[in-house]
């Protein structure tokens, strides 16, 4: 049995990027956790206090009602600005994501991809990269980015990046319907295909992903840091 650990940026990115190969964690014995960094929703009004926080509540249990279609042991939610990580310093997400590496001590962790287009998903990841850095008694041994629809594929900028190059590929055939219901969760959050971060749009990713790999369905990551 394994420990896993998911940072993301925003309540539904844990379903998005990964929430196939979680549901395969648990399948397997492993307790996985998730640590929602931003409260989401707030970014939508012209200020963060135009959206309420029944919005932001109602939100946070779509998100606790997904967990459970695919098998997290706990949801955590750190409440940063929603889409405002540049006007947090670092340190602070840092440390959000340190204490609970300390209480959790994961073996595996899995975040965001760092050259996605949205603001809070490179923040999340340099947190997590900053966390696990392997100083003294450490017990991250693998860390894995993965891809999150409407934000990795449109980051069109590539002057500092290749682009999302994943060379880690978990078949998630027998688990992708977990998947799909965990995202059916997330009302506010689906969008009409063709727009990416729609079923269809997320039934398309996992068949493309799974055939580069011969299999019927699949999510990508990229391998991060790896000790053996």
């Amino acid at each position: 049995m394994k420990t896993v650990f998911v940072v993301a940026a925003h309540p539904d990115d844990e379903i998005l990027g990964v929430g196939g190969t979680v549901a395969k964690h648990v399948a397997a014995g492993d307790k996985v956790y998730a640590m929602i960094l931003g409260e989401g929703q707030t970014s939508r009004g012209e200020r963060r206090e135009d959206i309420s926080q029944e919005v932001v509540d109602e939100l946070h249990r779509n998100t606790l009602e997904s967990a459970k279609a695919v098998g997290y042991e706990q949801v955590y939610f750190a409440n940063f600005p929603d889409n405002r990580f540049d006007r947090v310093d670092l340190l602070d997400i840092v440390k959000e994501v340190e204490k609970k590496i300390r209480e959790l001590k994961p073996e595996i962790v899995y975040t965001h991809y760092s050259g996605d287009l949205n603001i809070d998903h490179q923040y999340t990841a340099r947190a997590v990269l900053t966390a696990t850095r392997p100083i003294g008694e450490y017990s991250v041994k693998e860390i894995y980015a993965f891809e999150t629809l409407s934000s990795t594929e449109w980051n069109f900028d590539y002057s500092a990046q290749t682009g999302f190059a994943p060379n880690v590929f978990v078949d998630i055939t027998d688990y992708y319907e977990k998947k799909e219901a965990a995202m059916n969760c997330y009302v506010s959050e689906l969008c009409e295909f063709p727009h990416p971060r729609s079923l269809e749009g997320m039934d398309v990713l996992s068949k493309t992903r799974g055939m580069a790999v011969g299999k019927q369905r699949a999510e990508a990551f990229m391998l991060i840091r790896k000790i053996g």
